[in-house]
């Protein structure tokens, strides 16, 4: 199979890799649509690699025994490998497993972990049904174009009467934007991007703002109320936007940290009362609803996701990613 390959800085080609088989709980899955996601800062900086990605939808292809799945039946890969059996995962909260499956030992090889392929393999109990009828594109934006933002807001039980601020508007603050709007939140977004500041405003955002606005966590509260948001959603590792999260939210409000990095401010949070949430992911037993947002949605995805490409053209596609000037960005592995 072929497979996206970071040979050196700002450089990309394919790769030829083994063919994986299927064995136990591991199925095999044709990917048709591979989201792209952060790996586009390793093809900044050059770290070789040829195990990328980890978002995918696709066509189960091989099964070694007694599944959920079957052969045929079309798929999202959900991310990571855990072990399916603590109680985190046991209770769908598996992305927090603290026990994940060493994969290239159990199946002898590191071959098809990474989604930026033809094939993975992955464990039957983490592949979600497509309901008919649902492009495969569509699809995969159940895993880190929506999943992410589509969690914290669960977990903040977000509603109607809710004011949303969505700090960072790369792929996963827009998706949030998609997100929030389904729940008839009233969204604010806070980018340095133009292009994106536009593009939330296409997703349904009800506000935008430059993050470099010197008055910016003012200007928020004064938007939302005159109390700040109800509810905040950091996107982004980018300094001091955790600052901003804690600094726009009401009193009694919630936030949620999606984007990596960063330092709590602890003494503004014990201040105003704020609960706060860890959103790396979804629950797995949300997946239908999620699914269900996802079929709503299809015309604000048709703009969200800016570009697709075959994986030959691997270069350009991460190219576009780093010019900022894209939503989510897909690749197709079987296209020419």
């Amino acid at each position: 199979m072929l497979a996206a390959a970071i040979t050196g800085k700002r450089k990309s080609q394919l790769v030829q890799k083994p063919d994986p088989s299927p064995r136990g709980d591991f199925v095999v899955v044709k990917v048709h649509s591979a989201p792209m996601c952060t790996e586009y800062t390793a093809f900044l900086d050059g770290s070789p690699s040829d195990s990328l990605g980890h978002e995918a939808a696709g066509e189960v292809v091989a099964v070694d025994r007694l599944a959920s799945v079957k052969v045929g039946d079309r798929v999202v890969v959900m991310p990571q490998y855990p072990c399916g059996q603590c109680s985190l995962c046991l209770a769908g909260d598996y992305i927090h497993c603290e026990h994940n499956v060493d994969v290239p030992a159990l199946l002898g090889s590191s071959a098809a972990t990474a989604t930026m392929a033809q094939y993975v393999v992955k464990q039957h109990w983490l592949l979600v049904p497509i309901p008919e009828g649902m492009s495969y594109d569509h699809a995969a934006m159940a895993c880190c174009g929506l999943g992410p933002t589509f969690g914290a807001l669960q977990l903040m039980a977000a509603s109607a009467e809710d004011t949303v601020l969505i700090v960072g508007l790369g792929p996963v603050g827009l998706g949030g934007v998609i997100a929030a709007r389904d729940r008839g939140c009233r969204v604010i977004g806070v980018d340095v991007n133009p292009y994106r500041l536009a593009l939330a405003r296409e997703l349904g955002a009800d506000e935008v703002l430059e993050a470099n606005d010197p008055n910016l966590a003012s200007r928020i509260r004064r938007l939302a109320g005159g109390r700040g948001a109800d509810m905040t959603i950091r996107c982004t590792p980018a300094p001091q936007t955790e600052l901003l999260a804690v600094e726009a939210t009401r009193r009694r409000g919630h936030v949620a940290f999606v984007g990596w990095g960063g330092q709590v401010p602890v003494n503004t949070i014990i201040g105003k009362g704020l609960t706060l949430h860890g959103a790396w992911h979804y629950n797995l037993n949300d997946a239908p609803a999620l699914m269900a947002l996802i079929a709503r949605s299809g015309p604000l995805l048709d703009r969200f996701i800016t570009h697709a490409f075959p994986m030959a053209r691997i270069q350009e596609a991460w190219e576009t990613q780093a010019s900022g000037r894209c939503g989510k960005v897909v690749l197709h592995p079987w296209q020419d």
